[in-house]
């Protein structure tokens, strides 16, 4: 459903804590679309055509962001004509000689200052683990499936959540996407709710955060 109906139903400050990565078009829809159509991970991307200006996030989204949600972690905030506050998360993406950006800026209310977080994420080059995710994690065969054209790392997720998050916390996500950030609430053991609008998406990120669910039953039944 749309996230703007759903906040509504929310009461103030319910989540401890939001981390969201809202789409944001006002740099890439200027090559008139966005990225390749079809990504080398056969995903179609989202037309210039096709993206209405409901599609980027206004005041009233931030507005009702910050009502239900005691702190804040917006991806692409340097994309908004907004300012919330001084707090910065960069994740460097490891991305070497790529064309790509070298990193990703996320807006972050728990603190003032501006930490990194390195982890590769370029094609089949992902990282090894959290704490070495500048090194090439070696065996492709374990390399996260994308089902997303602008998909994020589950670690980077965990990471962010063993930083940010306490125990019994509760994590919302408005724009689900892939679902990293629900698998990653999954495996921490942290109650969450998200939001995803495209209907084709939400059937495949569910069936993701199933898969990932059933796996960790079966782990923790061995």
């Amino acid at each position: 459903m749309d996230c703007m109906e759903g906040m509504k139903e929310v009461p103030e400050k319910y989540f401890d804590l939001a981390i969201v990565d809202p789409p944001y078009f006002n740099g890439p829809n200027k090559r008139q679309y966005y990225g390749r159509r079809i990504s080398k991970l056969n995903i179609r991307r989202k037309d210039y055509s096709e993206i209405k200006e409901w599609d980027i996030p206004g005041e009233q989204y931030f507005k009702e962001l910050l009502r239900i949600s005691k702190n804040q972690i917006i991806w692409g905030i340097n994309y908004y004509d907004i300012y919330l506050g001084s707090g910065r998360i960069v994740w460097d993406k490891v991305n070497g000689a790529s064309s790509y950006s070298d990193c990703e800026i996320a807006y972050c209310s728990v603190h003032d200052s501006t930490r990194l977080f390195r982890y590769m994420w370029n094609g089949m080059n992902q990282g090894k683990s959290i704490s070495e995710g500048h090194i090439m994690q070696g065996d492709k065969s374990k390399n996260e499936k994308r089902i997303h054209a602008t998909q994020k790392p589950v670690n980077l997720y965990k990471w962010i959540l063993m930083n940010y998050a306490n125990p019994g916390d509760k994590i919302l996500d408005t724009h689900v996407g892939s679902a990293s950030s629900l698998v990653a609430c999954h495996e921490m053991g942290l109650d969450f709710l998200g939001f995803e609008l495209d209907k084709n998406m939400h059937e495949l990120a569910g069936k993701r955060l199933f898969d990932s669910m059933n796996q960790m039953n079966m782990f923790n039944a061995i």
